[in-house]
């Protein structure tokens, strides 16, 4: 345990007080709530019959004026105002009670609950005359002081990351427009899941834990399972198994997954992180761009009431249709120069040309990744369909039928990054073990994100799966993009970070 601060200190000395004055501090009985701060706010009438609530949530801020306080009360919905009278919540005899509990022994950050009725100050603030009072848990702990004015301006706001990603518990209490962030995140998951239900599709779960890692380009994370006595993998993407689904029977089948990649951290990448999958039977990728823009406008509109989202210096529109390129339409327009054409030792020398690193790993596709990742994909801020995307770059994806050397893929780009990514599902498997072998061969050159050979994949192939479209969506990039957050980091609750040394 590591050492005590004078405050914290003093908090303890006041629980030990608490107790000794027959209070748990603790206590096990439910506390009914009937009401919360905006919905009192937003309900209260001046005229018209006394409302009783009862209310829980923080202390934070008392005024005493004598034989009366004023507090502020903070639970999930926003703050009101409390104001508490000695005479009424210790009638009697019990007077030295408010005096000693309320005035000195609670805490800002201690939980309440309080049971009146609702009234209108004489500076016409709508508040809570307290008639009944309860401590419900007692802080240890000192929260941050935040300052707010009359007009609503935040001063000495807690804005540390390191501070507020580590303890986003005290996050939340002392910046409560945090918590909107969150709630807008699940309300991008459930509109998603309720446009995909609509059309019929089954939410489903598989496998996190793989013996073989597969369906991205990716380091996985290894594990050992001691009763197997067997090496397992974390998966990086879930893609192979719901499509084992599809050869199963289903017509559409999706899942939120968490998956897990051992690669870099930064504010676009977190170790662990979510994204949405889709897999739906006799649909081409044609298809699931008009669905892809139609799910996500749809979200959009459901968190902030319009198509626009303003993303720092940015007025990002979702209304469809979005813009399209190709792949090499893209990076004819971001370099001028054709790489329709080249083999690797032409790309190899655009990349010299460009100032792009390379090493000898690289095959074609990468090199042509690494091309477009570097000189177009950054300056792509309005949501754009890049699509056709060369066959090396691509080994789950089905060949273009009309364009030879392409499969049928497209990527969604946003605000200069990837967030989704889809294809027509390569569903043969004498071609489908060629690509495997392929990567194989990549694997051996160095390039530590080729995919592995799945047998019992291709097994599941070879009893046939039918024409199939498959997407994924990067749940938390979206988030940043409709939130308007600048990391990764501000919208998962609890991001992965350095262990911090004692």
């Amino acid at each position: 345990m590591t050492k005590l601060t004078e405050q914290e200190i003093v908090r303890r000395e006041n629980l030990q007080k608490i107790i000794d004055l027959g209070i748990d501090p603790y206590p096990a009985e439910t506390f009914e709530i009937n009401a919360t701060s905006v919905r009192i706010k937003s309900d209260f009438a001046d005229e018209g019959e006394r409302v009783n609530v009862s209310i829980a949530g923080r202390l934070m801020m008392t005024r005493d004026m004598g034989k009366a306080s004023f507090a502020e009360l903070q639970d999930s919905s926003g703050k009101i105002q409390l104001y508490v009278n000695r005479d009424e919540i210790c009638p009697g005899e019990n007077k030295e009670l408010y005096n000693v509990l309320f005035k000195k022994l609670l805490d800002i950050g201690d939980i309440i609950g309080v049971k009146g009725y609702v009234f209108r100050t004489k500076t016409g603030e709508i508040s809570i005359h307290v008639s009944e009072l309860k401590l419900l848990s007692k802080s240890l702990k000192p929260l941050p002081i935040v300052k707010v004015d009359a007009e609503g301006n935040v001063y000495d706001a807690v804005t540390d990351p390191e501070f507020r990603y580590r303890q986003r518990y005290v996050d939340l209490v002392v910046n409560p427009h945090i918590r909107e962030v969150f709630k807008k995140r699940t309300i991008i998951y459930n509109s998603f899941r309720e446009y995909l239900n609509k059309l019929g599709y089954l939410e489903v779960e598989t496998p996190i834990l793989q013996p073989l890692y597969g369906g991205a380009a990716a380091r996985p994370f290894k594990t050992h399972h001691n009763t197997l006595d067997t090496t397992l993998y974390l998966r990086i993407a879930n893609e192979l198994y719901l499509k084992r689904l599809i050869v199963g029977g289903y017509d559409g089948v999706y899942e939120f997954s968490k998956d897990f990649r051992n690669e870099g951290m930064d504010r676009f990448h977190n170790p662990e992180f979510t994204q949405i999958e889709l897999y739906v039977a006799y649909k081409d990728y044609e298809w699931m761009m008009n669905t892809v823009e139609e799910m996500v406008e749809k979200a959009v509109i459901d968190v902030n009431d319009e198509t626009k989202v303003q993303l720092g210096d940015h007025l990002i529109d979702f209304k469809r249709p979005w813009k399209r390129y190709t792949m090499f339409e893209a990076i004819q327009e971001f370099t001028g120069i054709d790489i329709s054409e080249m083999d690797e030792k032409q790309l190899l020398d655009v990349c010299k040309q460009l100032h792009i690193e390379t090493d000898p790993s690289m095959g074609k596709g990468k090199l042509i990744d690494e091309i477009f990742g570097a000189k177009c994909e950054p300056f792509i801020i309005q949501p754009t369909f890049i699509t056709d995307y060369p066959v090396e770059m691509s080994p789950l994806a089905k060949k273009h039928r009309t364009k030879e050397g392409l499969v049928e893929r497209f990527e969604a780009i946003c605000n200069g990054k990837e967030i989704a990514n889809a294809f027509s599902e390569l569903n043969d498997p004498i071609d489908q073990r060629k690509r495997f072998e392929e990567q194989l061969e990549l694997g051996k050159r160095g390039d530590s994100e080729a995919m592995v050979l799945d047998e019992d994949f291709l097994s599941a192939l070879e009893y046939g799966m039918p024409p199939t479209s498959g997407l994924g969506i990067g749940m938390d990039r979206l988030a940043m993009i409709i939130t308007n957050q600048p990391s990764i980091q501000d919208v998962l609750f609890f991001p992965q970070m350095k262990v911090k040394k004692v």
